[in-house]
């Protein structure tokens, strides 16, 4: 084991994928002298969830996602968690256009390009929600210019793939905002990476870290193992982040923090339909989002991507949710069971008998045959061949198991940020909208882990994203002006 104190840093970020990109990139900006150390188990940087081919790239910004704007029993669609997800997006936007601006290497086009956003339903029940859907959203400023559309005519033009073949009196209906993106964060990930490296920061792939232990003195003890040697590496840091994606539960738990006590972690897995076809995807020039089958967690919404990766476009139906007690995609069989600990099994066993009709679900899901898989994807694409496509299988998701207010466990779609030692360590949890507000989830971090310092750092985060501190869907000026420059700096007029 070495000990390399030449090089105790400030900050160690465990894992190499967009959380840990955009943390460095932050640090850069407000803690310039502070020195970085990334250890990311993979060969590169980004392998995991933030690989183009193991998200949908969306750009998360709630313009077609419809479990953001869920429906109470009257019929009526709340767009709260709809407008703050804009709002988190837009935080991202002004970032990248400050690091383009910056002199961020390459073009905004090598990771981020317009794409239009589109929901889409069938059904009097879906016509009439998205009747109210659209009234909810094109209320709010950050929905300008999202437009409604039942007429087949018009929905021609919208999706001709989906609607070849299909029933002209079906009822149908959609909306559409030509505002959408497609993101590949593994691109945009090592542009982050690229540029944190030329200013000093160390980043190490195939160290596995292996332990962390808090210090008397408040620092904290890293331990990571070269994969390739065998040889442990040992740190010693004041501030420590656990980025690890479905890893960061059980660094976490190996840390000790209480604050991680009863926290659990229930890992899926995804499969997509993909295509390269250029006749279909020359037919699908759009992200459409439909609506989640009864029984299915918001994260199994079907939806047909077009995907900009590598100069090369692709379309991916999905996602077909598998199940797999690993929380990595490059990880091991035991990582399930080895997170189960006393102070967490109550709240995964409530989950369990909690969420039968999803454990139901997922069976089915892993069961399914071919032909049933293509039967979901002619509910899209009704003139879909099964050998234009070819199934793939895309990265785990850990999702958050956690204890509510009456100490019972519950199954939470969404991310969770978990800090600990007085703010001496955090590691984030969970997934969707995951990578697409990576900004937002990093400002909280700054804020939270760093109360100290947030207001010496305010007017440095303001120059680098405007809206910080700001609530878009209440100033309109700003909005303007913020859409104008971010749409301008990243190149993306059409």
């Amino acid at each position: 084991m070495t000990t390399d104190d030449s090089a105790n840093p400030d900050v160690v970020l465990v894992g190499g994928g967009i959380m840990s990109a955009t943390l460095s990139a932050l640090l850069g900006i407000v803690a310039p002298d502070w020195t970085v150390t990334v250890f990311e188990s993979g060969d590169q940087v980004a392998g995991e969830s933030s690989d183009p081919w193991n998200n949908a790239g969306t750009g998360h910004s709630a313009l077609c996602e419809l479990n953001y704007t869920p429906a109470a029993p009257d019929g009526r669609v709340d767009a709260t968690k709809a407008v703050t997800i804009n709002e988190q997006f837009q935080l991202s936007r002004q970032f990248w256009s400050f690091l383009v601006r910056q002199g961020l290497t390459g073009s905004p086009k090598d990771f981020i390009t317009p794409v239009p956003h589109i929901s889409f339903v069938t059904g009097e029940a879906g016509r009439n929600y998205m009747r109210t859907r659209y009234q909810a959203l094109a209320a709010q400023p950050l929905f300008a210019g999202l437009e409604y559309a039942e007429d087949p005519a018009e929905l021609d033009a919208w999706v001709p793939l989906m609607m070849a073949g299909r029933d002209r009196k079906q009822f149908m209906a959609a909306t559409r905002s030509v505002a959408g993106t497609d993101v590949d964060f593994g691109a945009l990930t090592r542009l982050l990476f690229d540029q944190s490296t030329a200013r000093g920061v160390q980043v190490h792939t195939n160290h596995r870290v292996e332990q962390a232990r808090r210090r008397r003195d408040g620092r904290w003890t890293v331990t990571a193992r070269d994969t390739r040697s065998g040889e442990r590496r040992t740190v010693r840091t004041r501030f420590l982040f656990v980025g690890a994606g479905g890893g960061a539960l059980p660094l976490l738990q190996r840390a000790g923090i209480p604050e991680i006590r009863g926290f659990g972690g229930f890992p899926v897995s995804g499969q997509f339909l993909r295509t390269r076809s250029p006749e279909l995807v020359t037919r699908h020039q759009a992200k459409v989002y439909g609506q989640a089958a009864v029984g299915a967690p918001p994260m199994s919404v079907p939806h047909l991507d077009l995907r900009n990766i590598d100069n090369d476009q692709a379309l991916l139906f999905g996602p077909y949710a598998g199940f797999s007690p690993k929380f990595l995609k490059a990880g091991s069989f035991w990582d399930l069971p080895r997170s189960v600990r006393p102070n967490n099994l109550g709240s995964m066993l409530g989950v369990a008998r909690d969420n039968i009709p999803l454990t139901k679900y997922l069976i089915g899901q892993v069961l399914q045959s071919r032909r049933a898989r293509h039967a979901s994807l002619t509910d899209f694409v009704p003139t879909a061949r099964q050998r234009d496509w070819e199934l793939i299988t895309a990265g785990q998701r850990v999702q958050v198991i956690k204890k509510d207010l009456h100490g019972h466990g519950v199954l939470q779609f969404g991310t969770e940020l978990v800090v600990g030692g007085e703010g001496s360590i955090a590691g984030l949890l969970g997934a969707s909208p995951g990578a697409s507000t990576a900004v937002a989830a990093m400002l909280n971090l700054l804020e939270r882990c760093f109360p100290d310092r947030v207001d010496t750092w305010r007017p440095l985060l303001q120059v680098a994203i405007p809206s910080y501190g700001h609530k878009l869907s209440q100033e309109p000026e700003l909005l303007a002006q913020v859409r104008e420059d971010t749409t301008r700096t990243l190149e993306l007029n059409g």
